[in-house]
């Protein structure tokens, strides 16, 4: 039996696309080995929001050709896409596969082995040019407690600090009624939780003709999937959402719809209006703290988590100490902190006032504390209450682990739990990285 290795860098997306693939080599008849041990196909998929993830994506690139060096090497993805010349040039690589055309991945990997690798094969096209959400059905069951369904394709945003619009394409939206049957057939796998992904989620459904005047939105995306999944789905999590992109229909699901999950992700970006408008994000920061203040009001429990980027071009110490101020009294759950990344193509790149490495870095560590700050504030708020946990990991002498609906990490003892299981935990101390408890069930 032919062995294909995988690795995947980068979003959540990415790790989604990777299961879709491994799924089509499994179901022609391909045993999936670990990236590490000696195949005779290795596929990268690869990332190119940041530089560093494009150096990585070589390295792997190089890694795989001295695991084997007869073996079929195909490098997929957003890097691939942005910058097909460059892989090209990585000795070795065999296929080439940007964004699209993942569907055929397997036919093009053996093409190459029967041609004995003689000719690169690079189907690399203009995205811009993509029409429809490549709609590739899951063949195999990841090997976790949560599935992600991907619905939604492409980015129109073009923040300039982001080269994800030129490596994805226009907006492609998943039909419903392939959301539904993809959902059921997660659930039949045994999944008890679901989590939507899309690279512009909160776009999801604009280019889909509107019928009798109604307009598709991402609404209708999660009452499909919670319609669909049944008693069987416990859970439905959102990824990544534009702040103005949350409308007061998700809201108000929120409120009533027990399945899904009080967590949003709403990336912030900065906290300094003049760094938001350089940016090209679509919002003032007052505008984010009164939608935030809203849906706190309305869903209570909810954990609000974001993004944000410290050294954007043109940020001075004022312009930062404005992000510290304001993040002070957001009360995040969670704070994602990154520098900003310097990448070629976008308009970005070429802005005046770079800020050093350095500074960067500094800038990290004073935002890192507010944020380490504010998330055992908000994990110290539930203790003493019970919270529906889902069980994803057996830990030492007894404990296991895993999520609740808003997002915290909880470690639990003291009764019966399966993995993939919901049970309810009594939270009782602070742990490192989320909360401990006792499983009351």
């Amino acid at each position: 039996m032919a062995q294909v290795a995988f690795t995947t860098l980068g979003c959540k997306v990415n790790q989604f696309e990777t299961e879709v693939m491994e799924g089509l080599f499994k179901n022609k008849g391909y045993e999936v080995v670990a990236f590490t041990d000696q195949a005779d196909v290795y596929v990268i998929n690869t990332c190119s929001v940041t530089t560093l993830g494009e150096k990585k994506s070589r390295q792997l690139i190089r890694r795989a050709g001295r695991l084997n060096g007869a073996a079929i090497i195909a490098v997929a993805g957003c890097y691939s896409q942005v910058s097909p010349g460059q892989v090209a040039a990585i000795p070795g690589v065999d296929v080439i596969v940007g964004t699209q055309d993942r569907a055929r991945i397997v036919e093009l990997v053996e093409a190459a082995a029967a041609n004995q690798r003689t000719a690169q094969i690079n189907v690399v096209t203009d995205i811009m040019q993509a029409k429809e959400f490549e709609d590739i059905p899951l063949f195999s069951k990841p090997d976790r407690t949560r599935a992600f369904l991907k619905i939604q394709e492409g980015c129109t945003n073009f923040c300039t600090y982001c080269i994800i619009p030129y490596a994805r394409g226009p907006l492609r939206s998943r039909p419903l009624a392939s959301i539904a049957a993809e959902t059921e057939k997660l659930v039949a796998a045994g999944f008890t939780e679901i989590v939507l992904t899309g690279i512009h989620l909160g776009a999801f459904g604009r280019d889909f003709p509107s019928a009798d005047g109604a307009e598709v939105t991402l609404v209708d995306a999660v009452q499909t999937v919670l319609a669909a999944g049944g008693r069987g789905l416990l859970r439905l999590r959102l990824g990544s959402l534009e702040s103005i992109e949350v409308s007061d229909r998700l809201v108000a699901l929120l409120q009533t719809e027990p399945r899904l999950c009080p967590h949003l992700h709403l990336p912030l970006q900065s906290g300094d209006n003049r760094i938001l408008k350089a940016m090209n994000r679509h919002y003032t920061t007052a505008e984010y703290r009164n939608l935030i203040t809203g849906i706190k009001a309305r869903v209570p429990s909810i954990a609000v988590t974001t993004d944000i980027i410290v050294g954007f071009p043109g940020e001075t110490e004022e312009m930062f100490a404005s992000t510290l101020a304001f993040v002070s009294t957001m009360e995040f759950a969670k704070i994602h902190v990154f520098p900003y990344s310097r990448r070629t193509g976008t308009p970005a790149a070429g802005f005046a006032g770079q800020v050093s490495e350095s500074e960067k870095k500094q800038r990290v560590h004073r935002l890192q504390q507010i944020a380490d700050r504010q998330t055992i504030a908000f994990n110290q708020s539930f203790l003493n209450n019970k919270l529906e946990i889902l069980f994803e990991n057996k830990e030492n002498q007894g404990v296991i682990s895993g999520l609740s609906g808003n997002y915290i990490r909880v470690y639990a003892c003291g009764g019966p739990a399966d993995i993939g299981r919901v049970a309810p935990v009594l939270l009782k101390q602070i742990q490192a990285d989320g909360l401990g408890g006792e499983i009351i069930e």
